[in-house]
């Protein structure tokens, strides 16, 4: 597809953007910011909008955006199987997962390769990360010398992730023991895959967030992964001149959104500044782009009424659900 015929759909995909569902034949529903979900017994439909979620608020919506986010995720479930257990079961719609129902850990997993983001910002104002102390006179965007983990809590919508240290999470039997140590195992080994397939794609993996659950007493991995929502990617080529010369790197993620709306003003609280279209058409660019380069695969954008294809697919999948027990 050209670039032309992207920015047509793109634009012509505005006033059909995925904000809000109301599947009610699908189950309790249960609004994110960003995935609306459907209990039905041990089973979740996980519909993945197009809603643009930062600092823990939904600042907007994009074309498309859920869509390549619910691929970019079902892609690389299949990727890591082999290393933990996932709650992905089937794929109805380019929009939906239907998923292991699970009891959700109230913590996320932050994996950190680079000190950038939130934790520079930390770093910068003298504080520790999730309880632990950086060493002295590093850069923004420098490599760690090994990965860390940096947990935070799980918020409400409305409410802001906090961060908490290991020894916390404990202390407040947010995730018993046994759980912790094979959540802390299992991150650092997605984190690797990760970065190894990055790194094929010319790409590099800087850091991201996991979430997991339980489900018949196992763990679980949960949510999304490795897309561009929970992850910072950065490109290797010009990472190093960039990282000399004290420029930020080149980005495949939604770091520059949310450093837009820092210069706006906003960091979460207030009001949220206006998104031109012309601003949503570049961002939804920017994430069928990174979707290409990330995967190695090009992306087929579905437009028209993402709303009503959903409620077909799903009526279609629980009618067939059914007609097999």
């Amino acid at each position: 597809m050209t670039q032309d015929a992207l920015d047509t759909i793109i634009r012509s995909q505005l006033p059909g953007v995925l904000t809000s569902t109301a599947y009610e034949f699908a189950g309790r529903q249960i609004s994110g910011k960003v995935r609306d979900s459907y209990v039905d017994g041990d089973i979740r439909y996980l519909v993945t909008t197009d809603r643009l979620s930062c600092f823990d608020v939904v600042v907007t919506s994009i074309p498309f955006k859920g869509q390549v986010l619910n691929q970019m995720a079902t892609e690389w479930f299949a990727r890591v199987g082999d290393i933990v257990h996932h709650h992905l079961l089937d794929v109805p719609d380019p929009n939906v997962m239907v998923v292991q129902n699970c009891e959700v850990l109230p913590i996320e997993v932050v994996v950190r390769g680079y000190v950038t983001g939130s934790a520079w910002r930390d770093y910068t104002a003298g504080k520790r990360i999730s309880g632990i102390q950086l060493p002295e006179g590093l850069r923004a965007s420098e490599q760690l010398a090994e990965p860390i983990i940096t947990p935070s809590t799980k918020a409400e919508v409305g409410d802001h992730d906090e961060p908490v240290s290991e020894e916390e999470i404990l202390k407040r039997g947010l995730v018993d023991p046994k759980h912790w140590d094979y959540i802390k195992e299992a991150s650092f080994a997605l984190f690797q895959r990760g970065q190894e397939y990055a790194a094929t794609q010319g790409l590099l993996l800087v850091d991201t967030k996991y979430e997991f659950g339980l489900h018949q007493g196992k763990v679980v991995l949960l949510d999304e992964i490795h897309t561009l929502d929970s992850s910072r990617y950065w490109i290797a080529d010009s990472y190093q001149e960039c990282f000399e010369e004290g420029r930020t790197p080149q980005m495949l993620d939604k770091e520059p959104v949310r450093r837009w709306l820092m210069e706006q003003g906003f960091s979460g609280e207030g009001v949220v500044p206006a998104f031109s279209d012309a601003y949503r058409c570049e961002l939804s660019r920017h994430y069928v782009d990174s979707y290409q380069k990330i995967l190695g695969t090009p992306f087929t954008p579905i437009h028209g009424d993402t709303e009503g294809r959903i409620a077909s697919a799903l009526q279609h999948y629980k009618q067939q659900k059914e007609q097999g027990e």
